[in-house]
């Protein structure tokens, strides 16, 4: 949940002088969005940010359009998918448009390299497996039922614990955010949200790295990879303050909202992005008046897709569904 937060050391006042043990000047770096109008966060390099050693490009992310014969609904099997490289490689592309772009992975090990988006924000469902996202904010452990928010631009590497992990993970074209109502005027999730600001973990853990050497960053623009080669270790933050950065939620900390009769998809909802809302349907009471008529809910929304991913248990509006 994006709120003021502060990590390490910082200056009393921004934008004034914060020196090094030995008398140089940290490299302050402006962290923000919507052009100096929307949320952002200040940070302290050991290193200039924009000191780029090498740039190539790695490879074209070029995906195939699929054009179906007839315009009719699709089960999706994904439970099997291969089980392959890291959390960027491993990605299988399975929905897209102008709004979002969402795949599926069985990732296998960590990055030996450094990530950073530059045409979505991310986010992470993680549906099986473990580890820690290592970012310029610091350190996050992630396990099963989690979603990772990663703002666009943030540079950072997914570490795992064992080889058993299944993503499900969404790039949104604007940022992922708590619903409007869900919040107060100020930002303060209100008593009727299905969650409260404890909920939302934080980085912690700011491990300052000052290495000299040769560190990869790959950035996500245009469909394609590049390659960034810095001569330093590219997570070189002292310290940091702000409202932008990556935080967790834990879907078993999402409260479900129930009625008597049958009640709205929206009522599911987690969080919004331009475009998109995403919803989470966690076990509840269903549908207890003595008259309430049964799901299936037949309803036309007619100006959304709508896509489904099954975690586990039964969904009662579906029959044949597996994990996946």
């Amino acid at each position: 949940m994006p709120s003021y937060y502060r990590l390490g050391k910082l200056p009393p006042t921004r934008h004034t002088q914060f020196r090094k043990p030995d008398g140089g000047l940290f490299q302050e770096e402006i962290f923000g969005t919507e052009a100096f109008s929307g949320v952002y966060s200040t940070l302290y390099h050991y290193n200039p940010p924009t000191q780029v050693s090498k740039i190539r490009k790695v490879k074209d992310l070029a995906i195939t359009n699929w054009h179906p014969d007839l315009h009719r609904h699709h089960h999706v099997r994904t439970k099997n998918i291969e089980a392959e490289g890291n959390a960027v490689d491993a990605r299988h592309p399975l929905f897209y448009n102008d709004d979002v772009f969402i795949s599926s992975a069985r990732k296998t090990k960590g990055m030996d390299w450094f990530f950073r988006n530059a045409q979505g924000d991310e986010l992470y469902f993680v549906h099986q497996g473990k580890g820690e996202l290592e970012s310029v904010f610091g350190s996050l452990p992630f396990h099963e039922g989690d979603f990772i928010s990663v703002p666009r631009g943030t540079t950072y590497r997914l570490t795992l614990q064992g080889k058993e992990n299944r993503l499900l993970v969404t790039e949104s074209a604007g940022p992922i955010e708590v619903p409007r109502r869900y919040r107060n005027d100020y930002g303060q999730l209100t008593e009727l949200a299905p969650y409260c600001d404890r909920d939302f973990r934080r980085p912690e853990n700011l491990v300052v790295h000052n290495d000299s050497g040769e560190y990869e960053v790959r950035v996500k623009i245009d469909n394609s990879l590049v390659s960034y080669i810095f001569n330093f270790h590219p997570l070189d933050v002292v310290g940091w303050d702000g409202y932008l950065y990556p935080w967790i939620f834990n879907i078993n900390d999402f409260e479900p909202i129930t009625g008597r009769v049958h009640q709205p998809p929206p009522i599911h909802q987690t969080f919004e992005a331009p475009g998109v809302d995403i919803l989470s349907f966690v076990p509840r009471k269903l549908d207890y008046h003595p008259l309430a008529v049964p799901v299936p809910y037949n309803h036309s929304n007619i100006d959304s897709d709508e896509i489904l991913y099954y975690v586990s248990g039964d969904f009662s509006s579906r029959k044949g569904i597996e994990v996946g």
